[in-house]
């Protein structure tokens, strides 16, 4: 751990030693983990990475963890391919997607969880807990489960059925408050204060949201040690969306790639779009907001890392774009219907966006454009329900052709 100097504020600058803190003292700004990069420089290599484990542990050296500590649950260098069928309706020839939704609990979070859980681990904690939108219960309930540590998920009452039973599959103690992520947080918040629990994304947050700096690590790698020109991100705290940047950042400074001049664009559904509100309306202030969204899982009205986001867009010559709510299902289906990949909603999202930004010449058609894809579809069934429709047929030949003939003409007249 000698690259790891201190836990630093993001905004006055104080140092903090690493401790399971979040907040200054003095300005109340954010902590985050402060690196001597000279001393990671003498040791990472590509080489040094390459013949590193196939998960984001190969990146171990740029990380706020004892990789000793680690839960290695197969967690990371997920698959980047290359979506030639999508990208051929949008008019983008090299377009990516980075599919995370094939991690451990299937989704980004496990990335981030890692981190965490390693540190919780490392600072002796007995009790891993978390407030969710969604995605974080199943993977703090799953890593609890491996450390053998006690597990206590939150998150709001309306969640999505599928998130909630891929949480309690693994022992963990669920929490359903009834009220908002928001209001989720702030009980949790309350609850770090006075118990000795490892909150993954409260007290634990400075290292958690290191873990999402390997989704561009490995985005690079995988595109031969380059930085993509443009990045499509799903926001809901700002935190991933930040941290990719980041990622891309160290590596240009460590002389692992050539200077990143990725266009960072950032997408947040219609019904929960604090931070391209606030971008679009040229100021750094985020509102906070109710969210009324179909994607949960971005459902954040008022985001942690909102004002950082904004810095990052302006910082990358990028943009904030919103998903109207009745185009995340197009996204959704979008996707699966031209790569194969059934996304959640965060996907439909970032879709949708993708989309967008295609067709208003924003996204140039040779730019090698990464769409991020951090959550499974079978978590979120329920928002494609009304446009899945079978053709129901007896078993006889006849039957089914009068039944199919039947669906050709309502095809047809819409």
């Amino acid at each position: 751990m000698a690259h790891v100097k201190c836990l630093r504020c993001r905004e006055c600058g104080n140092e903090y030693p690493i401790e399971p803190l979040y907040v200054c003292d003095f300005c109340f700004g954010p902590l985050e983990v402060a690196y001597d990069y000279d001393a990671i420089a003498k040791v990472i290599s590509r080489d040094r990475i390459a013949n590193g484990p196939p998960t984001m542990w190969r990146y171990h050296d740029l990380l706020p963890v004892d990789a000793k500590m680690a839960l290695d649950m197969g967690t990371g260098f997920t698959p980047l391919i290359h979506a030639k069928n999508l990208g051929g309706k949008l008019g983008l020839n090299k377009l990516y997607i980075k599919n995370d939704s094939v991690n451990p609990t299937f989704s980004f979070k496990d990335r981030v969880v890692a981190t965490a859980s390693a540190k919780a681990l490392e600072f002796g904690f007995d009790m891993l807990a978390c407030a969710s939108t969604g995605n974080l219960a199943g993977s703090v309930s799953a890593h609890g489960a491996k450390a053998g540590m006690d597990t206590m998920v939150f998150f709001p009452s309306d969640l999505e059925r599928g998130k909630i039973l891929g949480a309690g599959i693994y022992g963990a103690t669920l929490v359903a408050v009834e009220g908002n992520y928001d209001q989720v947080n702030r009980l949790c918040s309350e609850l770090a204060d006075n118990h000795r629990w490892a909150f993954v994304n409260i007290n634990m947050r400075p290292f958690y949201a290191e873990g999402s700096k390997t989704l561009a690590y490995e985005v690079a790698e995988q595109l031969g040690w380059r930085a993509p020109d443009v990045c499509v991100v799903p926001g809901a705290s700002g935190s991933l969306f930040t941290k990719v940047w980041k990622g891309l950042k160290e590596l240009t400074d460590l002389g692992l790639i050539d200077k990143a001049e990725t266009r960072m664009h950032i997408a947040q559904p219609d019904g929960c779009s604090p931070i391209v509100r606030a971008y679009n309306e040229g100021t750094p202030h985020v509102r906070p907001v109710t969210p009324d969204t179909i994607a949960k899982s971005l459902a954040i009205g008022n985001p942690a890392d909102g004002f950082y986001s904004i810095k990052t867009i302006e910082e990358t010559d990028g943009s904030a774009v919103i998903a109207p709510e009745n185009e995340i299902v197009e996204g959704i289906q979008l996707l699966a219907e031209t790569e194969g990949i059934f996304t959640e909603t965060a996907g439909g999202v970032v879709i949708s966006a993708l989309r967008k930004l295609a067709l208003s010449g924003v996204i140039k058609p040779d730019d090698v454009t990464v769409a991020y894809i951090t959550g499974n579809g079978l978590k979120t069934q329920e928002a494609i329900e009304d446009v899945i429709h079978p053709v129901y047929t007896s078993p006889n030949y006849a039957d089914f052709m009068e039944s199919m003939a039947a669906r050709e003409k309502k095809t047809q007249n819409g």
